[in-house]
């Protein structure tokens, strides 16, 4: 890649009904650069924080993705999907007698004496594991039978944030919630829609939580609702974790950028007319090309902040740099990967790793910018 390539992060508010890989590709067409990768999924139902990478900082997508998060969501306890989230098929519905007994405080000692601290998950089938090369999504939809094994995770803090109750269609599990009344059709039952807020451990899947909440209590559950707020430290301005700190925020603050979902129609070589989702991004509409380019790049995280966002970082001088870009070893004492900054310069020089005692070594080096 050319050194004048640009490097940096960008922190995406993904709009509902895309994908990851759609708001990459936004991302990509307007920045014009090939190198381009996400920090984590996120399924097209929820919205919210996705760490975008591009040029070098594409080396730091893996810390990120170690990261915890913070999500916000709705769990609809009554009803169980296919999917665990309002996309599947109806699956479970509990009696009236089922819902209407629960109550707030039961769903919190519930959630406080199963659901929090070290746990064990089983992922939902219909998540992007691979099983023998394959998703286990693919297998799902293509009737297979799909085991996964259990994974430990770890749910820093599960908060019940507020509790409504009401009615939906037996038929339809993502119906929005209707309050009871004299001419409701037979087929309308009772449900509680659980808004919660979670931080948790990475690989954690809160679709997964709303399922096994609803196990737990003998009703069902499935998510409606998800958005992530945080991934380690980057955030988006609405994050309510406590777990940022006011630099990191008024940075998420400078730094996101939201974007919107439009549909997209195009003929495909067999003459059938197919209408798909794009993510686009918010930007300011006087602005195309080139301009546009350099206000995203403006309101990127640089190539230093993302590092020292990424993990650790060791501030070095000029001459340690130029030890790590010949591959030697400097005297620094480290006990995981690091990142290596001039900080004269905001030189991002290495990722160091041990290499015993008391000397680190380069992993990874980067060109000077």
């Amino acid at each position: 890649m050319p050194q004048s390539t640009p490097s940096g992060l960008l922190i995406i508010d993904k709009p509902q009904g895309v994908t990851s890989f759609d708001a990459v590709a936004a991302v990509r067409g307007a920045l014009h650069i090939k190198k381009v990768g996400h920090a984590g999924t996120l399924d097209p139902m929820a919205t919210g924080a996705l760490v975008i990478a591009f040029g070098h900082a594409t080396r730091l997508l893996n810390a990120i993705v170690a990261h915890d998060k913070t999500y916000e969501a709705t769990i609809r306890l009554g009803l169980g999907t296919t999917t665990d989230d309002a996309e599947g098929e109806l699956v479970h519905a509990a009696t009236s007698t089922d819902v209407q007994g629960l109550t707030e405080s039961v769903i919190r000692e519930t959630i406080a004496s199963r659901f929090t601290g070290d746990i064990e998950q089983v992922p939902n089938t219909f998540s992007a594991i691979k099983i023998d090369g394959k998703r286990a999504y693919d297998l799902a939809r293509e009737g297979k039978d799909v085991e996964l094994k259990a994974r430990p995770v770890t749910i820093g803090e599960f908060t019940v944030l507020a509790v409504r109750r009401g009615f939906v269609p037996g038929r339809c599990a993502g119906e929005p919630l209707v309050q009871a009344g004299t001419n409701m059709p037979s087929d309308m039952v009772p449900v509680m829609d659980v808004d919660v807020r979670v931080s948790c451990s990475s690989g954690t899947y809160i679709r997964a939580l709303a399922r096994d909440l609803g196990a737990e209590l003998g009703v069902g559950g499935h998510l409606t609702r998800l958005r992530r707020t945080r991934v380690g430290k980057f955030a988006l301005p609405d994050d309510t974790s406590g777990l940022i700190s006011d630099t990191a925020m008024s940075e998420t603050h400078a730094h996101t950028i939201t974007a919107h979902t439009e549909s997209k129609t195009f003929t495909t070589r067999e003459g059938e007319t197919i209408a798909r989702n794009k993510c686009v991004l918010d930007t300011p509409v006087e602005l195309s090309g080139v301009d546009r380019r350099t206000w995203l790049l403006d309101h990127a995280l640089t190539m230093e902040q993302a590092a020292r966002g990424a993990m650790p970082a060791l501030d070095i001088t000029a001459e340690e740099a130029a030890e790590l870009r010949f591959g030697r070893r400097i005297e620094r004492t480290i006990s995981e990967p690091t990142a290596a900054i001039v900080p004269q310069t905001h030189d991002v020089v290495a990722i160091i790793e041990r290499a015993n005692a008391h000397q680190a070594k380069p992993a990874t080096v980067f060109p000077i910018a």
